[in-house]
């Protein structure tokens, strides 16, 4: 009896480690296109925010601002491997180089 009781918990624990996997994004990516470049970020300006379209997936049609590294052009797809988090504005107006 007890031993029955151990593996219908462990059973059910399985269960639902396996529900929380299909909860979690699967890294399945989401194309998206660059619209519009809004400025360059990061320590030494490496990185490029843009806003982007999401093209497919559950949040097909949404405008979301993300952080790329490397080169990049409006008018490029991105492969989002999620659409949840957006980047935040940059706070800066200073974008590379010296203050003037």
């Amino acid at each position: 009896m007890a031993s029955q009781n151990k593996a219908n918990k462990k059973e059910n624990q399985n269960q639902q480690q396996s529900q929380k996997k299909d909860k979690i994004n699967t890294g399945e990516a989401v194309p998206a296109l660059v619209e519009e470049i809004i400025g360059r970020t990061g320590f030494r300006g490496e990185i490029t925010q843009v806003k982007c379209l999401v093209q497919e997936g559950k949040d097909k049609g949404r405008s979301m601002r993300r952080n790329v590294k490397g080169p990049v052009r409006v008018g490029d797809i991105l492969m989002l491997r999620e659409t949840e988090i957006e980047a935040r504005k940059i706070r800066s107006s200073v974008t590379k180089g010296a203050y003037s």
